[in-house]
């Protein structure tokens, strides 16, 4: 939980919950300490009504400077993945469990990525969910852990879990529950080197196509998360 130091997102959250007053909002949210560091608050890119939402962990060095979700190498897999699932960018909506950067140190010119602590993802949590009521996705991709566990729970596992169909728990709002598939993110399929590359590349395609199915009326299960 956020602190009294740190009261989390949900005091900033506007009103009127269009996407474009919850992004000019969240440009004003010091909910964490994150803020403090990063260039500026990068929000989710789409339109309302978008099919599919991706979901990462939090910007990274290009998309804090740039103002813009996976605009970095790990953006670029991510939109030839998308495009090779057959699924067309125009229906996806691009946003962060995180909406600020953190990082450890500078390497050069370039900042070193964090993984953002629970109490942050937390206390970013209300922006994602009012992102999700706005938008209605009808499926949301968690692109790694951290994005996985701040819907689902900080017990869900991508290693037991990946690929499936779940329900989002304890959603409430005017879009119900909408579908949730956790995978890798795709900065860990950049980051294999290895000679199964390739593989690990085609299995994140796959399952960016079982959400696309979904959305399409293929024929992948929905079930719920484990307990």
């Amino acid at each position: 939980m956020a602190s009294a130091k740190e009261p989390g997102a949900q005091r900033y959250l506007p009103e009127r919950r269009t996407l474009g007053a919850l992004r000019e909002a969240a440009a004003q949210c010091r909910g964490c300490t994150l803020y403090r560091d990063a260039t500026q608050t990068v929000f989710g890119e789409g339109h309302r009504g978008a099919p599919l939402m991706l979901v990462g962990e939090q910007p990274g060095d290009h998309e804090d400077l740039e103002g813009h979700p996976f605009v970095g190498p790990a953006g670029r897999l991510l939109d030839r993945a998308v495009r090779d699932a057959g699924i067309d960018p125009a229906q996806v909506y691009v946003t962060n469990a995180v909406k600020h950067f953190k990082f450890t140190r500078r390497e050069g010119k370039r900042r070193i990525h964090q993984k953002p602590g629970r109490t942050e993802v937390v206390a970013c949590r209300p922006w994602l969910i009012a992102e999700i009521d706005s938008v209605r996705p009808e499926v949301v991709i968690c692109l790694g852990a951290t994005a996985a566990q701040s819907l689902l729970g900080p017990s869900f596992r991508i290693s037991t879990g990946r690929g499936e169909l779940l329900c989002l728990p304890g959603l409430a709002g005017s879009n119900g529950r909408p579908r949730v598939l956790a995978t890798v993110h795709p900065s860990a399929v950049l980051r294999d080197r290895s000679d199964q590359h390739a593989q690990a590349y085609e299995a994140f395609v796959d399952d960016l196509r079982i959400a696309r199915n979904a959305v399409t009326g293929g024929s992948a299960p929905l079930v719920h998360p484990a307990v």
